[in-house]
């Protein structure tokens, strides 16, 4: 396990991270909107990048644009130009980039950003990502995570924190965290055993997604770092201090 303490991140990714912005009433995920929604409230945020067909980081949570401009297209397969005049968000903002929502920051909140490979271009994206935050003078306002581990390797751990992102289909994938500074897991495996030990020793837990006061309640006693949607910010924060006087 790499080592890694509390100190190493920036104190508001402990008091909640808004999954993909803080979304819904008119503000679509991953939109300026959401954005803006979650910086007002001065609270750390979530976000996907992805790697056009002309090398530009954009920033949706799927591959395909479909769900969340309702036009079908594969950001990968695209250049940054066809998507800014092809598509808009459902809340009629364009599709981000990831320059716009970096400069929309202004390093103000905490960015947990997590990069999306798609058919092998796991360096690729890593790298770019890595050029886009070259200018983040805090880098503790920023952390990186993947479900593709060998994006991660790209990322100068000298620079950012990373987590690995798992998934409760992939429990085999924990094998590969030694190499990364804490673990990002679906809310389902937080009593599994592996898991338990890991905190135990230490080590840094996040975990997603929380959408109801049930799973918040569940999480906060087993997890360190809470990323939710759909709550508001004072249930967010309520279970997150009651906790830490218990």
């Amino acid at each position: 396990m790499s080592k890694v303490k509390r100190e190493d991140f920036d104190p508001r990714l402990f008091e909640g991270i808004c999954h993909r912005g803080y979304w819904g009433e008119g503000r679509t995920e991953n939109g300026l909107l959401a954005f803006e929604e979650a910086i007002k409230h001065g609270s750390a945020f979530e976000l996907d990048i992805h790697l056009t067909a002309d090398k530009q980081l954009i920033v949706c949570h799927d591959s395909e644009l479909e769900r969340t401009t309702g036009k079908k297209g594969i950001i990968e397969e695209l250049t940054m130009e066809e998507i800014r005049r092809d598509y808009r968000l459902l809340d009629g903002e364009v599709v981000p980039t990831f320059d716009e929502v970096l400069q929309l920051n202004n390093e103000s909140v905490p960015i947990v950003v997590e990069l999306k490979t798609y058919k092998g271009n796991f360096r690729a994206l890593a790298k770019k990502a890595m050029e886009a935050l070259k200018g983040i003078r805090n880098t503790k306002t920023i952390t990186i995570i993947s479900f593709d581990p060998r994006s991660l390797l790209f990322i100068s751990k000298k620079r950012f924190t990373r987590g690995l992102l798992i998934y409760n289909k992939r429990p085999d994938i924990l094998a590969a965290l030694r190499f990364f500074e804490y673990l990002d897991i679906e809310d389902v495996m937080l009593d599994n055993d592996k898991v338990i030990k890991y905190r135990s020793k230490g080590g840094l837990v996040n975990t997603w997604t929380i959408e109801t006061e049930e799973q918040l309640a569940h999480a906060s006693g087993l997890a360190d770092m809470i990323t939710f949607q759909h709550l508001p910010f004072d249930k967010v924060g309520e279970a997150i201090h009651g906790t830490k006087g218990s």
